[in-house]
């Protein structure tokens, strides 16, 4: 009952001994999630509430058997870190990071794009979870409850709150892409798992101003997608020309809009909130 994530993943985390990696890892484990190693180079030995740490991601993948990394390594490290992961041929590797140069997060995705074997998500974004199974990020595990609705999200914040608003139904899985100009896993990639996934109902997708990826899923979910997908835009009353939030919510001209999303999402039959609430009440409307 989930994509790319369930009760059988097994984490490491990349940078656990650091103040983040160590805080959220100690998140991730109380939500049950299966935490089973640390990387840190030159830590070799050392340990985080029992969780070994070790000083490469080879390694510590054939001592635990690790099959997802969530990456909590300082910007100008970043890049090197998920080349690693990608060498080990991980097969998930969930970036956390934010503000990586986007020539860095350029060369890694290409890096993991010719090398096959490894999923990127993120980087800047808030992870993955699969509520009740696993949670890789530092996505909150008490908001909803195991359902049938799947959440693709650009922004963390709004995946919180869709999490919240729809909590009485629940999610299969809840995916954070992250908003920068590059990122790994896009809005296309997760909208093909939900349709795939036998146990996922309907589709919330949550995508920002700034760019074309909105307007690219709206393209794929009218050729491709049949479940119902419910839509939500946030920028609709953002000035042209300023940088929102996120590194790649810029708007120029027309082009980028919220308004521009929405109207090429509903021309591909999905149903567009004009708040978070009301995506939120289309799909309990859908779903009941």
């Amino acid at each position: 009952m989930a994509i790319w994530l369930n009760e059988d993943s097994k984490i490491l985390v990349q940078g656990m001994t650091g103040s983040e990696g160590t805080k959220h890892t100690r998140r991730m484990v109380a939500s049950g999630a299966k935490v089973v190693a640390g990387v840190t180079p030159g830590k070799a030995g050392a340990d985080v509430d029992g969780i070994p740490v070790f000083n490469d991601v080879a390694s510590a993948m054939a001592a635990t058997g690790a099959n997802v990394s969530v990456v909590f390594v300082p910007p100008k490290f970043a890049k090197a870190a998920v080349e690693e992961a990608v060498d080990a041929k991980i097969p998930l590797c969930v970036v956390i990071t934010e503000g990586i140069p986007v020539h860095d997060t350029a060369q890694f995705f290409q890096y993991a794009v010719n090398a096959g074997t490894t999923r990127i998500i993120g980087p800047n974004c808030p992870g993955i979870i699969s509520p009740g199974a696993s949670n890789a990020g530092i996505i909150p595990s008490d908001i909803t409850k195991p359902g049938r609705i799947g959440l693709v999200s650009k922004s963390g914040t709004l995946t919180y709150q869709m999490m919240y608003e729809l909590r009485d139904f629940g999610f299969s899985t809840c995916v954070g892409i992250g908003g920068d100009p590059i990122i790994g896993t896009t809005h296309i990639d997760a909208l093909e798992a939900f349709q795939n996934d036998p146990d996922t109902d309907a589709i919330v997708m949550i995508g920002e101003i700034g760019g074309d990826a909105e307007e690219r899923a709206a393209a794929y979910i009218k050729e491709h997608v049949t479940k119902p997908v419910v839509g939500y835009v946030a920028g609709f009353t953002a000035p042209e020309g300023k940088t929102m939030g996120h590194a790649g919510a810029i708007v120029s001209g027309s082009s980028g809009t919220a308004v521009a999303k929405a109207e090429a999402l509903e021309a591909a039959g999905v149903k567009v909130g004009r708040t978070p609430s009301a995506a939120a009440e289309l799909m309990r409307k859908i779903l009941s």
